[in-house]
């Protein structure tokens, strides 16, 4: 059985020889700031040189890495898995279990979105095949998890280390965002993003990853030629990727000044003062053919977020569309300092499953839900109104 630190050695090795094949194999120096990044690994470590040097060398007892040596320049130890061979891992089986040794258990859903720099699936499915394939050997290299309270999928561990310890995680008090009263949550919310508009829009404007660009596009294709409203617009950046994108959006936010910077920086396009909870169907049509909630979620508590949803979802046309994007896991994060204000703000990290139990609640189908790991978990949903 690996220990904590060979399954973290031993994973840092498999993931850098496809992620960074130009570096591969690695020096100590390498592989000791691999084994303690802090993005893509649960939990971060600290680890020292010498334990890092001394995991490496079991590693070599058990078969499972080799060291080499610079064939020119100054004679330098570096290190490669040999773990491949040694298990006989298919690429797929590779890419699952290197993800299982960096980040502990996950779902189909997560291992799929985390895997994927080292090999592509098509959907979950063929991540739960892979996994089912990985357990039926005569020595299984995974086992599936019994869902935790709340979980809405199984996880899968790897069987390299001793089995996970199964407990909950310690519940968070979201709901501590009222224990002052919404109305003094709203207030603090509305100035905290008066205070910060302009650096707000310098610090964060522009939709620049991808898979956000591909999704929202979708979004405005959905919409067709029916109106759509961005709620929880800020700068007004999404709304103006959504007008690029062919859909007629008008945005929406609860701080006058976000609103106003958002007509600064376009001036083309229709912004309001407006709260989500109380959106209001557009003045010339039945419904909107869309709405957008791009992390608009994040200062309410979990008590709110379903009659938040069914809400928005009460403006929609038949058939249109709610694509709703929100950060997810355990914590409820304060802030004091923001951009350089003073600020008394918080935001909430939600439940993946209460945001779902929320968007089935509003009576939305044909769901299509994704969950992204970038050094925060990020959940995506677009459901249709019937």
């Amino acid at each position: 059985m690996l220990s904590p630190e060979e399954q973290r050695v031993l994973g840092c090795l498999l993931e850098k020889q496809i992620t960074v094949p130009d570096s591969y194999p690695l020096t100590m120096a390498a592989l000791r700031t691999a084994c303690n990044q802090k993005s893509s690994r649960d939990p971060v470590t600290d680890y020292d040189e010498r334990t890092v040097q001394d995991t490496a060398r079991m590693l070599k007892d058990r078969g499972l890495v080799r060291v080499t040596w610079l064939d020119y320049g100054r004679r330098t130890l570096k290190y490669a898995q040999t773990a491949v061979e040694a298990l006989g891992l298919a690429d797929d089986e590779r890419a699952l279990l290197t993800v299982l040794l960096l980040r502990g258990p996950q779902s189909p859903g997560e291992l799929k979105t985390r895997a994927d720099r080292m090999h592509e699936f098509d959907d979950r499915g063929e991540v739960e095949a892979v996994l089912q394939r990985m357990a039926a050997r005569e020595e299984p290299l995974v086992a599936r998890l019994e869902r935790r309270p709340g979980q809405q999928d199984h996880r899968w561990a790897h069987t390299l280390g001793e089995a996970p310890v199964d407990a909950p995680a310690p519940a968070v008090d979201r709901e501590q965002v009222l224990a002052e009263g919404s109305e003094a949550r709203d207030r603090t919310v509305v100035e905290a993003y008066d205070a910060v508009a302009e650096d707000y829009a310098d610090a964060y404007g522009g939709v620049a990853k991808p898979f956000e660009r591909w999704l929202l596009t979708r979004v405005a294709e959905l919409a067709g030629p029916h109106q759509l409203a961005d709620v929880g617009a800020g700068p007004g950046d999404v709304t103006a990727f959504l007008a690029e994108a062919g859909a007629a959006p008008t945005g929406f936010d609860v701080s006058p000044r976000m609103v106003e910077v958002a007509r600064q920086r376009h001036p083309e396009l229709d912004f309001e003062v407006g709260d989500l909870r109380r959106l209001l169907r557009p003045g010339t049509a039945a419904g909107w053919g869309a709405v957008v909630s791009w992390f608009s979620l994040i200062h309410l508590a979990p008590s709110e977020l379903t009659p938040a949803v069914r809400g928005l979802a009460e403006t929609l046309l038949p058939d249109g569309v709610l694509a709703l994007a929100v950060k997810t896991g355990n914590a409820v994060e304060q802030r004091s300092q923001w951009l350089g204000h003073d600020v008394r703000i918080a935001q909430v990290l939600h439940d993946p499953s209460a945001v779902l139990g929320a968007v089935r609640s509003a009576g939305l189908t044909d769901l299509e839900v994704y969950l992204t790991g970038e050094g925060q978990d990020r959940l995506y949903v677009i459901g249709r109104r019937e």
